[in-house]
């Protein structure tokens, strides 16, 4: 193969096909993932009042997935699970690139 082959090969390469260069960049940046339960908005007397054994209303019926986020976008839903004594989540459904967009 030519060296004009193979950079004509590299360009038709697509970006982020995994063990693309490209991607391969990305691969070692950190990124914060966070998992949302529910959510529940309450006043600040409310807040103030909160002690241990306080109970709070959630937004999502028992049972409900997983909101999953990387960077604050939503990526995908799951399901808590445990893994050796510690939780976790595993994921059930990946949100559609438009999903993601939407939620910025």
């Amino acid at each position: 193969m030519t060296e004009a082959e193979a950079a004509e090969n590299a360009r038709a390469e697509d970006p982020w096909k995994p063990g693309s260069a490209n991607l391969r960049l990305l691969q070692e940046i950190d990124v914060r993932l966070s998992v949302e339960v529910g959510t529940s908005q309450v006043k600040i007397r409310d807040l103030l009042n909160l002690n241990e054994g306080s109970i709070v209303e959630l937004d999502r019926p028992a049972g409900a997935p997983l909101d999953l986020f990387a960077n604050g976008t939503l990526f995908a839903r799951g399901e808590v699970v445990t893994v050796g004594g510690r939780f976790g989540v595993r994921i059930t459904d990946i949100v559609a690139p438009g999903e993601r967009v939407k939620d910025i």
